[in-house]
């Protein structure tokens, strides 16, 4: 009973690992598409065998970002196998995470209506 339980905390601390890692080895990356990014977190298979990399974008074109990260993909992984204290180290799939933008644009829109109540 006591194993079932510990599968999901340990894969909960293998992606937040991967996250933390992930985000370090970003930085080294020296393709200009590569904006200012951040890992808002990552989700990995039951079998560790792929994990897909939800990540933001301060600055630059997320289609762009989105594509040079899964070309970096297999280097980034490469750089995990030597942190990483594990026997399989997943297959990265990079997607930008649209929810901070969806949030400015909503509160972009509350602004507006809450300006528009005022002047009513």
């Amino acid at each position: 009973m006591r194993h079932k339980k510990a599968i999901p905390n340990r894969s909960l601390r293998i992606a937040d690992q991967i996250q933390r890692d992930v985000s370090e080895l970003i930085r080294d990356l020296k393709d200009p598409r590569i904006g200012m990014v951040t890992v808002t977190g990552v989700d990995i298979t039951p079998d560790y065998a792929h994990a897909t990399v939800r990540f933001s974008l301060l600055v630059g074109d997320p289609d762009e970002c989105q594509a040079a990260l899964n070309e970096a993909a297999g280097f980034i992984r490469n750089g995990l196998f030597k942190r990483l204290q594990i026997h399989t180290v997943p297959t990265l799939h990079f997607q930008f995470d649209r929810t901070t933008e969806r949030a400015a644009e909503l509160n972009a829109l509350i602004r507006q209506a809450n300006e528009q109540q005022a002047k009513d």
